[in-house]
């Protein structure tokens, strides 16, 4: 083949890697691992969009070197595919998820194979498929089982909380537990009944049953992670979301915060995504405080880190959702109190946190009392604390923190100041430690480091609180009340929850009528009709969140097909952990908190030998769209009506008119306050003008004759000259409009009119945003592979610029990635003509010194460039290579053989089917040994040396680097150009830098 045919070619190879399985893993330990996995998709009806394969280009590429480099390469791809859509879809037309994510998955490997990413398809997972989650099942029983015992520093089984019970009681114990769990002997224990011993017990499990303050969403029928709300509404169909207290499962991650924060020390990860998991799991250290509520017996315990600052509490304030509200409201204050809860309600936490402007609150009409200095403090309500962080009572000191001091300000409560380094109070707050305390009772005139010890000494001493450590971050909610999604294994026996027993995994999801809640609010399990445990228990009617699979998956692929456990401990212990994970920076405080969580907990129960499960993880940046937009001329329909005319007001509706991007600048420049005028291009301008004003003449015209009898004058808006309108960038080629296919694209289209360019084409407008279908600049890869190749689509997608960074797509510039493959191939094969096919040039000579030069020059850039994924700059390498390779005229197999191979991780296709043809066996490209670089061939043998007559240079000379001064000195005067230049004279010295410049003084 001759002819570079990138659509006969990729297709013969595709099949070719599929019936060899050329890409199938082994659990070889002969060989060193290499894990690389890319964040495996959720399979949305949509299909892949261009700038979905970015990060997969990216592992593929890396992938295929490390195969060439001698590593076993475990490069797996499978589907998070328990999702909302799928089921949204379910509820709009009946027809089951299951049915709607196969036809998903389907078009997804369609896409991914026409890429030619060397996925070991053998391992694909899917999260939905029983077989799977029966292991995700599995895992949530053994959270079930086990405690975090603080003194180990791990999580043990259940039996070993019990053993102690029955020694020591409580005594002793250091564990992770709910703050009301009682304390009681080893007699206590033994001689409670066994139903009360195992509900003491659910106050231990990891994952345990617990009321939550959650992000409901009615309409999706289900509670909502945080990072699925988006500005008070759910990121998915942006339904409202509410505030609500339910009974939810929620996991024991907080038993974790510190060894999260601990591991991130330990991972290869960029600074700014560990800072958003730090930032996230938010370590405090303070002091828990019980302030006396007036008159009542309850205390509200407050979290602080300023324990200092006690004595400038001038008013308490606590979360809308805090359970002593009702209880504190006074009657006179009830309505302004219900009023606000309710619209606090209606903001997701992420918004109450970041709004940090806006001041609101409302007076409950009740007072605690300050248990250092006996001082009533008024007790209110503000949206900016959090229930679920720390205690949802904020104690409120204005003198020291700007929000309390705005909240002191709007109210008009007292603001007291605590220390004499405190400046400009009445300004804003001033939160220094400088200084000595004032108004501060018993610290009154010492330092911040002399008052800590005395306030702590206090503390403990009254009772009153304790030194503690606090995390922002809570439990996670581990429910959804949706039909969709892996069943909790549990039933209910007289209330309590209870294990299925490991025999009966997986429980599957029951055939429902409808995948709606119930008419009594109840999940759309319960109508799942004699759905019981054993025909007789209750199960758990919630399913587990969308986190829940991709919190382990990547041990799945380790053994997929094992039925016995969720994966050998052979191959565990052979591929342990992910060397590098791809994927995007969104899921930072999402999948890559609750997966590191899940692996430390798998870790403890010896289950996996890995504290960290992805040793380097790369976000690869997002791809913009290249937004498209024609222009629609703003045109109102109208005219003076006299009173004997007889006409009426006309209700016609104004044509629809788009004009061309050009036209529209001209004509808005030359109206407003820049004006073409003295211009060298006016002659343009006008005779842009003029086209312009006789098209728009014709149409008024025409609009004229077909609305008869009415006042139809044409006026274009005053205000707004234009609107610009997204359109399809499918239909624009180097932003020039397919008018045809405009037209056809929307019915109410066929009739408009078009102000195009004088030479008829209609440019359009252009606009860098995201890449969505909304926007209308959603670029198919399908379009792209079918024109230009996957190997073109590979090469661009990495040419646009370095991984990490956001980069727009722009199919204009695609055309020279595909220029450069073809003149690769002009390497090996003559350009055919009508009469003859191209020769085959490949030769068995030996390479030139030259030719080797640039090759070695190419391998030790790729490999570098791999290494430190720097793809943009390899491409250019190639690029440069094959310029100079072809100004050499080289087709010395030698050369072109290693040049194939360090290519192919790149464009796959194209160099299999040359590999082919250079005489190896098909297929054994894949495993083929890298080339290694030889920094010989790179040492310079020549030295060009300028040279200089009097300052200025006049010429240059070329000399062998072994070439003593004396010799090139002769050689210097003996050249024309310098005699020319000396006019007779002799120098008075002549001065030869080594290896770099040559100065002729006379």
């Amino acid at each position: 083949m001759s002819e570079y045919n990138h659509k006969k070619i990729e297709e013969n190879w595709r099949a070719f890697w599929e019936k060899n399985q050329t890409f199938r893993t082994e659990n070889n330990t002969s060989k060193p691992k290499y894990y690389i996995l890319d964040m495996f998709p959720y399979p949305s009806g949509a299909g892949l969009h261009v700038g979905h394969p970015l990060g997969y280009i990216a592992s593929d590429i890396v992938t295929r070197y490390k195969r060439l480099k001698g590593f076993n390469v475990l490069h797996p791809m499978g589907f998070d595919s328990f999702g909302l859509p799928a089921e949204q879809y379910a509820i709009q037309t009946g027809q089951h998820p299951a049915i709607t994510t196969e036809q998903n998955i389907a078009r997804y490997i369609e896409q991914l194979k026409n890429i030619g990413f060397s996925f070991d398809w053998s391992r694909e997972v899917r999260t939905s498929d029983p077989k799977f989650y029966k292991w995700t099942q599995w895992i949530f029983m053994e959270l079930f089982r086990s405690w975090y015992n603080k003194e180990t520093d791990q999580a043990e089984p259940i039996e070993t909380l019990i053993a102690k019970f029955e020694t020591n009681g409580t005594s002793g114990i250091q564990a992770v537990s709910d703050e009301d769990t009682p304390r009681f002997t080893a007699d206590e224990w033994k001689a409670k009944p066994e139903r009360e011993q195992y509900e003491i017990t659910l106050k231990y499990r990891l994952t345990y049953v617990a009321d939550a303050v959650v992000n409901w969403c009615a309409a999706l029928g289900t509670v909502l992670a945080n990072d699925e709300v988006k500005d008070g509404v759910s990121e998915r169909g942006g339904y409202p979301v509410e505030q609500k207290l339910m009974r939810q499962w929620m996991m024991r991650i907080t038993a974790y915060a510190d060894r999260l924060l601990r591991g991130l020390d330990t991972v290869d990860w960029s600074e700014s995504l560990k800072e958003q998991q730090r930032n996230w799991i938010g370590k405090s250290t303070g002091a828990e405080v019980s302030f006396q509520i007036e008159q009542r017996v309850e205390h509200i315990k407050v979290f602080t880190t300023r324990l200092d600052t006690i004595f400038g509490v001038s008013f308490m304030v606590l979360a809308p959702e805090h359970e002593l509200v009702a209880e504190l409201t006074t009657l006179a204050q009830k309505p302004d109190v219900d009023a606000y809860v309710t619209a606090a309600k209606m903001r997701s936490e992420r918004d109450r946190m970041a709004d940090a402007k806006t001041v609101s609150g409302v007076f409950t009409g009740s007072y605690c009392i300050n248990p250092f200095n006996g001082e009533r403090v008024p007790i209110f309500l503000a949206d900016y604390v959090l229930a679920g962080y720390g205690t949802g009572a904020v104690m409120a000191v204005p003198s020291g923190d700007q929000r309390d001091w705005a909240f002191a300000k709007h109210f008009d409560l007292p603001i007291i100041p605590i220390l004499d380094g405190q400046k400009d109070i009445d300004k804003q707050a001033d939160n220094t430690k400088e200084g000595r305390y004032i108004n501060s009772g018993i610290i009154d005139g010492l330092t911040y480091q002399e008052a800590l010890p005395v306030l702590v000494r206090f503390l403990e001493e009254q009772g009153i609180g304790k030194a503690k450590i606090n995390y922002r971050m809570r439990d996670a909610v581990f429910s959804r009340q949706r039909y969709w999604g892996e069943p909790v294994p549990v039933y209910f026996k007289d209330g309590l929850p209870y294990l299925l027993d490991e025999q009966d995994l997986p429980l599957q999801l029951p055939p429902v009528d409808k995948y709606l809640p119930t008419e009594t609010g109840e999940p759309p399990l319960a109508r799942a009709e004699g759905w019981k445990y054993k025909g007789e228990f209750e199960y758990e009617l919630s399913t587990m969140p969308g986190w829940a699979g991709s919190s382990w998956y990547w041990y799945r692929y380790m053994d997929p097909q094992n039925d016995q456990e969720f994966a050998d401990q052979k191959a565990i212990a052979y591929w342990r952990d992910v060397d590098l994970y791809v994927g995007g920076s969104e899921h930072a405080t999402g999948h890559l908190l609750y997966s590191r969580f899940w692996n430390k907990f798998m870790k403890d129960r010896g289950f996996v030998p890995e504290e960290e499960p992805f040793k380097k993880l790369v976000n690869q940046g997002m791809i913009l769209g290249r937004s498209n937009f024609v222009y629609r001329l703003n045109l109102t329909v109208g005219g003076t009506v006299k009173a004997d005319s007889g006409l009426q007001p006309t209700s016609k509706i104004p044509p629809v008119v788009f004009v061309s991007k050009t036209i529209k600048e001209i004509v808005e420049k030359s109206s407003g306050p820049q004006s073409f005028t003295g211009s060298a291009d006016s002659d343009r301008v006008q005779q842009y003008l003029d086209f312009f004003e006789n098209r728009l003449s014709e149409i008024k015209r025409d609009f004229v004759e077909k609305t008869p009898g009415t006042l139809n004058n044409l006026y274009t808006s005053s205000s707004a000259f234009t609107s610009a309108i997204h359109v399809d960038v499918n239909i624009v080629d180097n932003d020039v409009l397919d008018i045809q296919a405009f037209k056809k694209s929307r019915s109410d289209l066929e009739n408009v009119e078009f102000i195009t360019e004088p030479d008829g084409s209609y440019i359009c407008g252009v606009e860098i945003e995201k890449m969505s279908k909304s926007k209308f600049n959603v670029v198919n890869p399908d379009t792209i592979v079918e024109r230009y190749g996957a190997d073109t689509l590979r090469l661009y997608e990495m040419f646009l610029g370095p991984l990490t960074d956001a980069k727009p797509w722009n199919t204009n510039g695609i055309d020279g990635v595909y220029r450069f493959l073809k003149k690769f191939w002009r390497l090996f094969y003559e350009e055919p003509t009508e009469t003859r096919p191209g020769r085959w040039l490949v030769t068995d000579e030996k390479p030139t010194p030259a030719e080797l030069k640039v090759l070695h020059k190419t391998i030790r850039k790729v490999a570098e460039d791999i290494e430190h994924l720097s793809f943009n700059t390899s491409v250019s390498a190639f690029m440069v290579c094959v310029n100079e390779l072809s100004a050499l005229k080289c087709n010395k197999k030698a050369v072109l053989q290693d040049l194939v191979v360090i290519l192919a991780p790149f464009a796959p296709h194209i160099t299999e089917e040359l590999w082919a043809a250079l005489g190896n066996e098909p297929g054994t490209l894949s495993y083929a040994e890298f080339p290694v670089f030889n920094p010989a061939y790179l040492v310079e043998d020549t030295i060009e040396y300028p040279v200089q007559i009097n300052g200025k240079v006049r010429t240059t000379l070329v000399f062998s680097v072994d070439t003593v001064a004396s010799d090139i000195e002769k050689e210097v005067l003996a050249n024309e150009v310098v005699l020319k230049w000396l006019e007779g004279k002799t120098p008075k010295k002549i001065v030869v830098v080594p290896k770099r410049i040559v100065n002729v003084v006379i």
